[in-house]
């Protein structure tokens, strides 16, 4: 057995399925290996490493399952990095195998020779360690894959390319040997019973409660619920735990921040109290004002906790188990004023999504098509969405609910990972139907290449619906609109337009189904043809970006600041003014009336 050999057979010994990789000479040892293991764990061939990183990361993330990934020496283990701060950023357990050169060769100034010990030591901070004699094995393997899920945080292992070709040796019972073994016990950390106390003083204190979860809270959704009715509370959440709680819950406010909801900025403009569960939402302004609320906080890990707001208790735990020590500690709250109120927000923000969905546009209102895709989501859908634009649609018009999971890219909010996310979730569920919501950005800066990816795959998933929507304005439109709001410039063409590319058509060359779509009535049709399909799909809706992907809180300075920008820098597009303020009129505005005047 070489210690390539080997590696494989810990991997498989800890469970693993699949290895998102490509190949290279620096990992020429790992593929002879594969080959003579039957491909067990699986390959998974991406069209570049960044992608075999994005798609561990999506496997991660819906599986609950450790995401695994190999890349070759020098740029391959450079394009994996991208893919790595995602996971680390977003708190996903990712284990990285890289090559290296020959250990002789070090030092040498060889080809595709990196110190990728120097350039890891950031992403993967927690457990970054190079093989060098075949003894360091298993033990680099178990404690990366043991860090990075107990951490849920990237470890990476770094394998010289003639260390993989060794015979394999393991550790003896000898000085300066380091046996390992396999396993990760279950825990699940609670506070201590006088933090409970605490806390449970605080909210028992509040009239107005609002709770903010993250992807924390996760596995605690029925505790959530539990809380949010003892409190009267509301329950906003952030984007990455849109998943964590029905959207069709009616005092669930719906995701906050820039790609929020109205009713979630005003639950937290309005409330006296604050709870946060397993969430590091950033965006300081749209919590409380600083000395508004009492707040506590629930994050397991403690080097988390206290982070975005002044809390007066901090309580590091397991979500789950420390609301189920909380709970008891709690008075139910006879006034039901607030909750009603919340709820009232609720229903009448759903009725703006729905009068925002109908505002005609040329040709397609973005909003109408993730609008419509809502009411046809399978009850087991897994939904992806991209950064820029694509992501406000994916926030604001989609209802998660029962089994429904979705993610993007949180914290690190890069370009490119929709589609190979939804790639990975085929592996991590080939029984669920994937959905993902690109812009023309992201589909062409690396989406469309991965669409061969799911070409070669597709037969191998029990379900093979893996449908690709194309948000197609021929615009970065989401940078767009931050320009022309927050500094008052123009649309800047040559970094902003893009050129338009017949998708579908493309799909249908590599041997998938597509169609392109240019008129609202046929965009419900096209959702309906894709969720029908027997393979992966791309739809490719041509939509305006005059539609303004607007935060909740924006005001109405704002909007006139980028109507300025429009008509001073870009007349052409003039009425590019009426479809943003026509959108917009309609959060202001109860039942979409006007008040009289000019002032809509």
């Amino acid at each position: 057995m070489k210690v390539s050999d080997h590696v494989l057979q810990r991997l498989r010994e800890w469970g693993v399925e699949h290895v998102f990789a490509y190949a290279g000479d620096g990992i020429n040892g790992l593929l002879a290996a594969w080959g003579r293991a039957d491909n067990q764990p699986k390959f998974i061939q991406a069209r570049h490493e960044e992608m075999s990183a994005f798609q561990a990361v999506g496997y991660a993330k819906f599986s609950g399952k450790v995401g695994v990934c190999a890349a070759t020496s020098g740029p391959g283990a450079i394009h994996l990095l991208n893919g790595l701060y995602d996971a680390k950023l977003d708190h996903v357990p990712v284990v990285a195998l890289v090559g290296q050169t020959n250990r002789s060769a070090m030092g040498g100034s060889y080809q595709q020779e990196v110190d990728l010990q120097n350039l890891y030591k950031d992403v993967a901070s927690d457990f970054c360690e190079t093989a060098t004699v075949p003894e360091q094995l298993p033990n680099l393997i178990d404690r990366a894959i043991r860090t990075a899920c107990a951490k849920r945080t990237v470890t990476a292992v770094i394998l010289p390319a003639d260390v993989q070709e060794l015979d394999y040796s393991p550790p003896t019972h000898a000085f300066k040997m380091v046996p390992s073994s396999l396993g990760l016990g279950q825990y699940a950390p609670v506070p201590a019973d006088a933090d409970l106390e605490r806390a449970a003083e605080v909210l028992n204190a509040g009239e107005k409660v609002a709770v903010l979860i993250g992807q924390g809270a996760r596995g605690a959704r029925a505790e959530v619920e539990r809380l949010a009715d003892v409190l009267g509370a509301g329950v906003a959440k952030a984007l990455l735990g849109k998943d964590a709680l029905p959207d069709d819950l009616p005092y669930v406010t719906g995701a906050i921040g820039l790609l929020g909801t109205r009713p979630s900025w005003e639950l937290m403009q309005e409330c006296d109290t604050l709870l946060v569960i397993g969430s590091s939402f950033p965006y300081t302004q749209f919590l409380p004002e600083l000395d508004q609320a009492r707040a506590v906080q629930i994050d397991i890990d403690p080097h988390m906790i206290g982070l975005r707001y002044p809390f007066e208790v901090n309580l590091v735990g397991d979500a789950r188990e420390t609301l189920q020590r909380l709970l008891p500690r709690l008075h139910r709250k006879e006034s039901r004023a607030w909750r009603e109120k919340v709820e009232k927000d609720v229903t009448r923000w759903w009725e703006v999504m729905e009068r925002r969905a109908a505002v005609d546009a040329d040709p397609i209102n973005p909003e109408y098509v993730v609008h419509t895709l809502d009411a046809l989501l399978p009850d087991d859908a897994v939904i992806t969405a991209d950064s820029g634009s694509a992501a406000n649609w994916y926030a604001r018009h989609l209802r998660l609910r029962g089994r429904m999971r979705g993610s993007l890219s949180g914290t690190l909010a890069t370009m490119g990972p929709g589609v190979p996310y939804a790639i990975g979730a085929k592996f991590a569920h080939p029984d669920r139907p994937a959905i993902a919501l690109v812009g023309d950005g992201a589909m062409q800066m690396n989406g469309m290449m991965e669409m061969v990816t799911a070409a070669k795959y597709w037969r191998e998933w029990s379900d093979p619906r893996l449908i690709v929507a194309v948000l197609n304005n021929r615009d970065l439109n989401q940078v767009t609109w931050e320009m022309r709001a927050m500094t008052g410039a123009p649309q800047f063409e040559e970094s902003q337009q893009l050129p338009d590319v017949p998708y579908a058509d493309i799909a249908e060359r590599i041997g998938l189904e597509g169609v392109r779509v240019e008129k609202p009535k046929h965009v419900e049709s096209a959702w309906k043809q894709a969720l029908a399909a027997e393979r992966p799909f791309v739809i490719d809706f041509r939509t305006d970006p005059a539609v303004p992907p607007i935060p909740p809180h924006a005001s109405l300075d704002q909007i006139q600041a980028a109507a300025s920008a429009i008509v001073h820098g870009d007349s052409d597009r003039g009425a590019m003014i009426k479809q943003g303020l026509k959108a917009k009129v309609q959060e202001f505005l109860p039942g979409g009336r006007r008040r009289g005047g000019d002032e809509t």
